[in-house]
């Protein structure tokens, strides 16, 4: 038994962890591909509401920034989708895994930026108080805590 294979527990060939890892992307991507859907349709009908008129220049910047850095992240976290479908078939498994990881990666940090946005706009509309800027980034801290640094930890806890 090699050392990885003492290491992951699982005697795999490579195209075997590809294909399980290529599942477990593709698992990942549903759930953020559901959330981002929903939140970046959301985002489009706002500009057709008689609401979108009467917003300071402000509003109306960070609504156009939440719509743009939303389309990008659909289009990250659908990315895989459409990678998967061109490359299949061409024995390039291992490499579109990583590929289609690291765009559901970016995906993401663009969701999160996005989440961002639209809960920094709803709070401005709904407060215009001076504390949302703190209640967002509080937020914001507290997505990155979930979503990256206590992965990191705990990725780096499993290997010490």
């Amino acid at each position: 038994m090699t050392e990885q294979e003492r290491r992951t527990g699982r005697d795999e060939s490579e195209e075997e962890r590809a294909d399980r890892r290529w599942g477990e992307l593709l698992q990942e991507v549903r759930v953020t591909q559901m959330g981002v859907q929903i939140l970046f349709g959301f985002l489009l009908t706002v500009v057709f509401t008689t609401k979108y008129d009467s917003l300071a220049d402000t509003d109306q910047n960070i609504y156009i920034a939440t719509v743009i850095v939303g389309a990008a992240a659909t289009g990250a976290l659908i990315g895989p989708v459409a990678l998967h479908r061109l490359v299949a078939g061409r024995r390039i498994k291992p490499q579109a895994v990583e590929w289609a990881s690291k765009m559901t990666f970016v995906g993401l940090l663009l969701l999160l930026c996005t989440m961002a946005g639209s809960l920094l706009l709803i709070l401005r509309v709904a407060t215009h108080d001076d504390f949302v800027v703190w209640l967002v980034a509080g937020i914001v801290v507290w997505y990155v805590l979930c979503w990256f640094v206590l992965p990191l930890w705990a990725r780096r806890r499993a290997t010490e």
